[in-house]
């Protein structure tokens, strides 16, 4: 693959994330206290945004594309495809029930719905976001493409995945006759890369227009309205990552750390953009400049973006508890078990849904009578919600991929990583004659 792009342009990236982050939140502050109607503002800073998760979008589907059919091509072994894939589910699994039950326990434990002096909407209210439920045959219907121009067309990543499975199973079957479509699908996957390099520079101006453009909207009071809430959540989310960590750290040793300092600039951009598909190319980068088997990490990633969205399952039990809690609608045992039984199917194959996790969330209030419109109570702050779920994502897929790696051997050494880093280096040193 690529070779990834230096230390030290990596940390100025990140570094101006982070001004644009803090010069962002100024400006939204500004521009709601000084401006007595802030649509036009927050339409023109929302068009930032648009613009760079646009350009982001049209560099995944060719990515996975090409990265998941090349790496299947490659293992050449149909029994390794199902080796890998049943261990990449067996990881989503445990994580996706971890991250459902966390949600599930804090929710009962800190009650933030119980007591709300907020005023409720009415029952009959709608909060503009069409309830969508999954079927198990909706799903297995969802996951085959009716034409894979038209999952491309609709960045339907799972659509993506199975195509590309598919692919690259007939590419290893044919052998030689299929080698110079996988070295031109190669060479595509290094361009697309090149191209995601070239794109993350934007990163910054789109984190500084959609931070500025919800501050504009809703003002700095939205913090002191929802804090306990917003707090509660937030300490969920540094539990869950705690878990994750302790999970990698059990597999991968003393590694789990350089892991996560890695993959820190995608998880920064995710959390900045509230987008964990605006991380992807830059996560797939760290994950394979980290030591991940190209292979496995072109294979187990876009996989997990639509079975392993740890952050956005917990914020769904969490976010349905507190609605019923703030209606006073109490739940027993057996119905918050189903509750998060329904929810680890309904949140499958959501990734390519926009707002997924309110669409799930209004699916899963209807099916317990609990009033739709509840959703009203956290519009407001949705972004900032959608800022930690996002982040969550990408540290969540992140440790997949890296232990399915280490399960399948395929994961280099730290003195592997430390000499491609130094060829590297040196290929970039310009050359003088003597």
């Amino acid at each position: 693959m690529a070779a990834p792009a230096s230390s030290g342009s990596s940390n100025k990236l990140t570094l101006w994330i982070l001004v644009a982050l803090v010069l962002g939140a100024i400006a939204g502050y500004a521009i709601h206290r000084s401006v007595a109607d802030p649509a036009p503002w927050v339409a023109n800073l929302g068009l930032v945004t648009t613009l760079f998760l646009r350009l982001i979008k049209m560099i995944i589907a060719p990515l996975v594309f090409a990265t998941l059919t090349v790496g299947i091509a490659k293992m050449g072994d149909m029994a390794v495809v199902g080796r890998l894939g049943l261990k990449a589910m067996l990881w989503f699994i445990g994580a996706s029930l971890m991250s459902l039950s966390l949600g599930l326990v804090l929710v009962n434990l800190f009650q933030p719905g119980i007591g709300l002096d907020l005023p409720l909407p009415d029952v009959n209210a709608s909060s503009g976001i069409a309830a969508s439920s999954m079927s198990l045959a909706d799903f297995i219907t969802h996951l085959i493409p009716m034409s894979i121009a038209d999952g491309m067309a609709r960045n339907e990543i799972l659509q993506i995945v199975v195509f590309s499975i598919f692919f690259g199973i007939g590419c290893a079957g044919v052998g030689d006759k299929a080698k110079v479509l996988v070295d031109a699908l190669e060479g595509l996957s290094y361009v697309m890369l090149k191209v995601t390099m070239l794109v993350m520079w934007f990163a910054p101006f789109a984190v500084f227009a959609a931070v500025a453009a919800a501050i504009a909207k809703s003002g700095p009071g939205i913090f002191e309205t929802y804090a306990f809430f917003m707090g509660e959540f937030y300490l969920g989310i540094l539990i869950l990552w705690l878990l994750l960590f302790t999970a990698a750290f059990a597999v991968l040793g003393r590694r789990a750390g350089a892991l996560f300092q890695a993959v820190r600039e995608p998880t920064l951009l995710a959390f900045s953009t509230a987008s964990s598909e605006a991380a992807y190319p830059k996560t797939l980068a760290q994950l394979e400049k980290f030591g991940c088997s190209n292979r496995v990490a072109s294979f187990v990633l876009p996989l997990g973006y639509s079975f392993n969205l740890d952050g956005s399952m917990m914020y769904c039990t969490f976010a349905v508890m507190f609605i019923a809690q703030a209606y006073g609608i109490e739940l027993g045992a057996a119905q918050q078990v189903t509750m998060l039984l329904i929810l680890m199917v309904t949140s499958k194959g959501m990734a390519g849904v926009p707002r997924a996790s309110l669409v799930v969330i209004a699916a899963t209030l209807s099916q317990f009578n609990i009033p739709e419109a509840g959703l009203l109570l956290l519009l407001g702050i949705d972004h900032f919600l959608d800022m930690a779920r996002s982040a969550t994502n990408v540290i969540g897929n992140s440790v997949a991929t890296a232990v399915v790696s280490k399960w399948e051997g395929q994961l280099r050494s730290e003195a592997e990583v430390a000499e491609e880093l130094a060829n590297a280096t040196k290929a970039e040193l310009p050359h003088h004659p003597m």
